[in-house]
């Protein structure tokens, strides 16, 4: 069975697009072949900054005949008809036949599809893969450009390498015939190479400068980076992306260091690794420390030295570095200038210029946004929900957002809050405030740093919770397929925060003190901005105020759901049972992160257990007996006694006479077994509810794992439906009893098992 070349040779392909066209490049393969009936095996995919290449393994030489049927009108129907089906399967009325379709003699058509080569197959389906391919971007070239039918690909297409086994695919597509020769490094060998098959591609290419595995050109840049840093005693500041975008870029990839002025290294280290990585793909490195990692984390000092990877390997390495030298020092000057300009103005002088830019249409600007974030951080100071300095933590906030309109971040907004911290650590600003205003966008996706300083939590909080509630406010919500605002991040962020630092305060008092929804908020206004002036101006001032009200109400309630959606969610990815999830929210008014998963936890380590297990399995029995009985309670007119005197505090005879009379018809002796479950129970439940209020769930589940014999015992001896109906009644009422003491805990009847 022949192995199949493909080679699609162009002008550069960005780096960017490479993966995904080796992606692509493979579907459309498959779908070609698979449509003619060929099985398709192992596929490589390879991809260079000047080809993509396809090796398919083991094809069949041909497909097998096959005959395929297709049902067509009954019989009787119009001559049209049956035509038009003949036509269509490429059939004669003769070689038609009739069968018996559920009582009713109907037309098929027998259609005998003969094998055919898979040398054809090919040759049909290469022309068919150039002109579905699909690039982000594409563009037409030349004389036939001039036609919106000529063919479109993402730089002018050159040549095609198409080989079964040892024989060439003959096809064409725009004028380019496929054939047996590529070429080699367009610097180091630019002449034709013949290949003459799969076997001998990788290995002539290689012989000619070209490393067509774009894997092996990343190990090579990973490898080649750090032994090139690690000769001159230094550290690379490892890069995937750079490595993989630098793979993208080379054919014969030769990493090579070299140095720029010290001086450079007075402006920030991340500043500097983002203008040689963004601007030039180069790496930089930092000087050896005993501390771990291996970035620009705490206790790493950048080097002045860089890594290019250059694509050719040259006689004078010297002269390609300085050349790249020069190239850089250009970048680092701008940047540093920017730098020095950013500082000559004050943070709290740049925060004014936020009142030029729009946060949103119906929100106003950051500059508002800002003050809201102002308001809330001090509040969440003031209440105690973060134990930080309210002044401390209001100077942060409002000028949290300043660095957006330096010329540094205008350049790379990528750094915005890094170079806010950096400005107020030059301005003298206390730590607290400069490490807030370079964190405060943290966390900014899954397993990214939370953070703990209480300043950076006060104002990164108030932040996420400003941005929620605000598009709530004005009907921005996520929908299943979009989330222009992130908002399921901002929740994953408040969770995260709030969690992490163990913030205790009901969900429903932060957003009700959110500025946008304050008491003194004008909620004519927020009626206003959600409904269009059009429609509330035809209200009266009192009634819009009062619906006004209860929009911001019902905001509330949905941004309070969503966010527990969101933590659903988010602990069944944490691998969290969502049958227990749903067991502890069933309870309802739980809106105390902190206290609620620490009461998922809790619940998820007891029901692993045997005795909760056991528990669970009693707890079923009970509810489906009361479920089947739709049994809500006796209404407290039914009575049991066992050893003690249901009447030893009635003092007076007579009425002692009166009441024995009234209870001893409804009067029946315990079971040992019911008395077990009775005692059990007054002595499991108040010490649950004590454990509960103390916020102990591990010792509420380990009170109600007391029950688990007691329960057990109890359905084993005792008749629950016994014949006297206030006997019935009593044991009913000892089950509920049971459902409620353990839904102290949860509703354990969402519980699966």
């Amino acid at each position: 069975m022949p192995d199949f070349l493909l080679e699609l040779r162009c002008e550069e392909i960005p780096a960017r697009m490479q993966a995904g066209a080796r992606a692509e490049l493979e579907k459309l393969f498959r779908r070609e072949l698979e449509a003619a009936g060929v099985t398709v095996g192992e596929i490589t995919v390879w991809s260079t900054p000047r080809r993509l290449a396809l090796i398919a393994r083991d094809l069949p030489e041909a497909t097998e005949a096959v005959s395929e049927e297709a049902k067509g009108p009954p019989e009787g129907a119009p001559d049209a008809a049956i035509d038009g089906f003949c036509r269509k399967n490429g059939v004669t009325r003769e070689q038609l036949e009739l069968r018996d379709v559920k009582g009713r003699n109907t037309w098929f058509a027998v259609i005998e599809k003969p094998g055919r080569a898979t040398k054809d197959l090919l040759a049909e389906a290469i022309p068919a893969i150039i002109r579905d391919f699909a690039w982000p971007k594409s563009m037409r070239w030349g004389a036939p450009s001039l036609s919106t039918e000529s063919l479109r690909w993402v730089r002018p297409l050159s040549g095609i390498v198409a080989i079964l086994g040892e024989e060439l695919v003959d096809c064409e597509i725009d004028g380019i015939a496929s054939g047996y020769a590529t070429r080699g490094h367009r610097f180091h060998c630019p002449g034709e190479i013949t290949i003459g098959g799969v076997d001998d591609y990788q290995g002539k290419l290689r012989a000619c400068h070209v490393i067509v595995d774009h894997e092996e050109r990343a190990a090579l840049i990973r490898e080649g980076a750090a032994t090139v840093a690690a000769d001159a005693g230094l550290v690379l500041v490892e890069d995937e992306g750079l490595v993989i975008e630098n793979a993208g870029l080379t054919e014969w990839p030769v990493p090579l260091l070299g140095r720029f002025d010290e001086a450079f290294l007075d402006v920030p280290p991340e500043v500097i690794q983002l203008t040689a990585r963004v601007n030039q793909k180069y790496f930089v490195c930092r000087k050896p420390s005993p501390l771990e990692g291996r970035g620009l984390g705490e206790g790493a000092v950048l080097a002045n030295a860089f890594i290019c990877t250059a694509n050719i390997d040259a006689e004078d390495p010297a002269v390609v570095v300085d050349g790249n030298r020069k190239v850089l020092a250009a970048r680092l000057s701008d940047a540093r200038f920017f730098w020095e300009q950013d500082q000559k103005t004050p943070l709290a002088e740049h925060a004014k210029k936020l009142e030029r830019i729009t946060f949103h249409e119906k929100l106003g600007t950051v500059a508002d946004k800002v003050e809201r974030v102002a308001k809330l951080a001090r509040w969440l100071c003031e209440e105690g929900i973060v134990k930080a300095d309210p002044d401390l933590a209001e100077q942060a906030a409002r000028l949290c957002k300043a660095d957006l309109v330096t010329e540094m971040v205008g350049e790379f907004p990528e750094l915005q809050g890094l170079m806010g911290g950096y400005y107020a650590r030059a301005e003298g600003l206390p730590d607290a405030v400069a490490d807030a205003i370079r964190d405060h966008y943290k966390p900014v996706g899954q397993g990214d740093e939370v953070p703990t300083a209480p300043v950076t939590v006060a104002v990164s909080l108030a932040d996420k919770l400003d941005t929620l509630s605000a598009f709530f406010g004005i009907e921005e919500k996520p929908t299943g397929s979009k989330d222009p605002f992130a908002l399921r991040r901002a929740v994953l962020a408040i969770v995260a925060l709030i969690s992490k630092n163990s913030l205790r305060a009901s969900l429903a008092t932060i957003f009700a003190k959110q500025p946008v929804f304050a008491p003194d908020t004008d909620a004519f206004a927020i009626f206003e901005r959600i409904y269009g002036e059009t429609f509330t101006r035809r209200l009266e001032p009192d009634t819009a105020e009062k619906q006004g009200r209860a929009v911001l109400e019902g905001i509330v309630n949905d941004v309070i759901g969503f966010v527990i959606d969101r933590l659903k969610v988010q602990q069944r990815e944490a691998g969290v049972r969502h049958d227990l999830i749903d067991a502890v929210f069933a309870l309802g008014g739980e809106d105390d992160l902190v206290r609620l998963l620490a009461r998922v936890n809790a619940l998820q380590a007891f029901v692993t257990t045997e005795d909760g297990a056991n528990l669970l399995a009693g707890y079923k029995r009970a509810a489906n007996i009361l479920k089947k009985e739709d049994w809500h309670g006796s209404r407290g007119e039914i009575r049991s006694t066992g050893d003690e005197d249901p009447l030893e505090d009635v003092d007076d005879p007579q009425m002692r006479e009166i009441y024995a009379e009234q209870l001893s018809p409804l009067s029946y002796t315990l079971e040992d077994a019911e008395k077990a479950l009775i005692d059990a129970l007054d002595a499991a439940e108040p010490k649950a509810v004590t454990a509960i209020e103390a916020e102990d769930f591990a010792a509420a589940m380990s009170a109600l794992a007391s029950l688990r014999a007691p329960i057990d015992r109890f359905f084993e001896e005792v008749i629950v439906n016994a014949e006297e109906k206030h006997v019935r009644a009593a044991r009913l009422d000892l089950l509920a009893r049971l459902r409620g003491a353990v839904h102290q805990v949860a509703d354990f009847s969402r519980i699966e098992g």
